[in-house]
């Protein structure tokens, strides 16, 4: 089956306990603005929608609860570098020491010594983000080769078989290019291009391993999250039922936004954990291989950038502020 362990996984979910409520705060904090601030941009809309006929209320209705979803959506768009930065990074910090069994240093809380740890390898909230988009595009490439070479099989009714099992990869690799960053972080690398590099080699040529247990790993978070969804419909319909001129696809909407928080803040921590778990056992005693960084040069541009990158990539200076926060830290 899957080479990674459930129980270990749940045990240092709990040892990052702040991490968890943070994300939790984090994630939940957005579902519960996309039902407020819908429900206040469809109130809004049902208010104007008053001064003209029921069909133009039931439009201006709609119209203001789309626009308030949209807003939360735009925010938390924007976000996004943040929250991979502080919250994501962070977590995986502190996973990658206790996965290492080191103990956390003493008189420092879990989320100052990530923060500490993330600035230390990507200095800026726009390196890590760089690095992260780099690393997905690399990843694609590594799911459409598997793409074609299950695609020269003799199998009847490949090309639909392999479109499916290609969709299903695609979402499964999702919890890998955490992991990228997760080995970054543990080699302690002052060159995140580089580390990310030296990462997806590693990966692709040990991507048998990785993609079954990514694999698995969707299947379990993606089966939990629609549990969670049809668990949600009965409260989502409710928050529907409150608002102004309600509509019924608004509570499947609200169960989707509070399944992905659920996801978001419990369910992939856990798979990262259990992926970074098998990654780090597979790649151990391993060096890249150059026939694998070769053919991630052919199939991806975005790996020759981040090659590139890391050519050219020059460490900052460390400011005296920042050498005496280290040395006292």
């Amino acid at each position: 089956m899957w080479d990674f362990s459930v129980g270990r996984a749940l045990g240092l979910m709990l040892k990052t306990l702040p991490f968890v409520l943070l994300r939790m705060a984090v994630y939940f904090g957005a579902a519960l603005a996309y039902v407020l601030v819908t429900g206040a941009g469809a109130g809004i809309g049902w208010g104007i929608g008053g001064f003209g006929g029921n069909g133009f209320q039931a439009n201006a209705t709609i119209w203001g609860g789309v626009i308030g979803f949209g807003l939360v959506g735009a925010v938390m768009y924007l976000a996004r570098e943040y929250i991979l930065y502080i919250v994501k990074a962070g977590h995986i910090a502190v996973l990658v020491k206790l996965l290492d069994g080191e103990q956390m240093p003493a008189g420092r809380s879990q989320i100052a010594h990530a923060r500490q740890e993330v600035t230390k390898r990507f200095v800026q909230a726009s390196v890590l983000f760089g690095v992260d988009q780099l690393v997905k595009g690399v990843l694609r490439a590594i799911t459409g080769l598997v793409r074609g070479i299950m695609s020269i099989l003799p199998i009847p009714g490949a090309k639909q078989f392999v479109s499916i099992v290609h969709a299903f990869l695609r979402i499964a690799v999702g919890f890998i290019d955490e992991v990228i960053v997760a080995y970054a972080i543990r080699t302690k690398s002052d060159n995140a291009w580089a580390s990310a590099q030296t990462g997806l080699v590693l990966y692709a040529q040990n991507y048998k391993p990785m993609l079954k247990n990514a694999a698995w790993l969707a299947l379990i978070v993606y089966g939990l999250s629609f549990v969670v969804f049809l668990v949600m419909l009965a409260p989502a319909a409710l928050a529907v039922y409150l608002i102004p001129g309600a509509w019924s696809a608004g509570g499947i909407v609200f169960a989707l936004v509070f399944a992905w928080a659920v996801k978001a803040a419990l369910l992939e921590p856990f798979a990262i954990t259990c992926m970074m778990e098998v990654y780090f056992r597979t790649i151990a005693g391993q060096v890249p291989d150059p026939a694998w960084e070769a053919k991630l040069d052919s199939l991806s541009a975005k790996f020759t950038r981040l090659k590139e990158k890391a050519r050219t990539y020059q460490p900052p200076r460390a400011t005296p502020e920042a050498a005496a926060t280290t040395s006292t830290g």
